[in-house]
C-alpha cells in the first residue's frame, strides 16, 4: 500500500513539474520548440523596429501622423476580427506604406488548441489581410506571446516566422514618462518594441510612442520595420 502511494506521489509530482516546465514554455520571448523566431537582431546600425498589437481602430488617425512626422515605418500585427470591423483604417496602414502582420482571427490564447483552430485563426486573418491591398510576406505575432507545440509546428511547416519582442513598456509601466523611460534606457540597435495603442482612449499610449519617437530620433536610431530589420 505504501508503495503504491508513494509511487502516486511520485507520479503526480512529475505531472506538475511537466505542467510548470510546459507552461514556462508558453511564456517564452526567446525560444520556441519549432520554426524560427525572432525577437531582436544583432547589428551595429541604429536601426529598430516599432511594433504596434491588435487593432485596427480609429486610433490609426493619431498613429500615422505620428509615424509620419518622424519618418518612421511601423509594423503593425492586426486582429482578423478588428480588420472586418475597421476595414477603412487597414487600407490606411496599408497605403501609407507600413508592414503588416497576423495576431490571429479573434486574439485567443494558441495553446492547446487544435490543428483545425489554428489553421482557420490564422488563414482567415491572412485573406483579410490581402483582401485589404496588402502584398508582401504577412509575418506572425502569437497573442500574449503565447506558443507551445502546435501553432509552432503550423508556421513551420508553412515556413513562416514567430515575431516576437525586446522590449515591452507597457507591460511594465502605466505612465507616459516611466514607458518613455524605460524605453530610452534598455533601447539598443536591432531592438523590437511592442506597443498597444489600438484601444487606448485616454491618449496616453499615443503620448508614449511620441515621446519614444522624438527621443530615439534625437539619439540617432532609425525606424524600420520588422522585415527591414531582418534583413540586417
Amino acid at each position: 500500500m505504501k508503495k503504491k502511494l508513494l509511487l502516486t506521489g511520485i507520479v503526480f509530482l512529475l505531472m506538475v513539474l511537466l505542467f510548470v516546465g510546459m507552461f514556462k514554455v508558453t511564456k517564452l520571448r526567446t525560444f520556441q520548440l519549432f520554426g524560427g523566431l525572432t525577437y531582436q537582431v544583432e547589428t551595429e546600425n541604429k536601426v529598430i523596429a516599432l511594433t504596434f498589437d491588435d487593432g485596427p481602430t480609429k486610433n490609426v488617425d493619431q498613429i500615422l501622423p505620428l509615424l509620419n512626422k518622424y519618418k518612421a515605418k511601423g509594423t503593425f500585427f492586426l486582429i482578423g476580427n478588428d480588420i472586418e470591423k475597421h476595414p477603412e483604417e487597414a487600407k490606411k496602414l496599408v497605403e501609407a506604406g507600413h508592414q503588416i502582420g497576423n495576431h490571429t482571427y479573434s486574439h485567443q490564447r494558441m495553446v492547446l488548441k487544435s490543428p483545425f483552430i489554428i489553421k482557420e485563426e490564422i488563414e482567415k486573418t491572412d485573406k483579410l489581410i490581402r483582401k485589404y491591398g496588402y502584398k508582401s510576406e504577412i509575418d506572425f505575432r502569437p497573442p500574449y506571446g503565447k506558443k507551445l507545440v502546435g501553432l509552432p509546428y503550423y508556421l513551420y511547416k508553412h515556413k513562416r516566422e514567430t515575431i516576437m519582442w525586446s522590449l515591452e513598456p507597457d507591460t511594465y509601466f502605466t505612465s507616459t514618462d516611466e514607458k518613455v523611460n524605460y524605453v530610452v534606457e534598455n533601447i539598443k540597435p536591432g531592438s523590437i518594441i511592442l506597443l498597444h495603442p489600438m484601444y487606448d482612449q485616454t491618449g496616453g499610449e499615443i503620448q508614449a510612442i511620441e515621446g519614444i519617437l522624438r527621443e530615439l530620433t534625437e539619439e540617432g536610431y532609425k525606424f524600420v520595420t520588422v522585415d527591414e530589420l531582418q534583413e540586417l
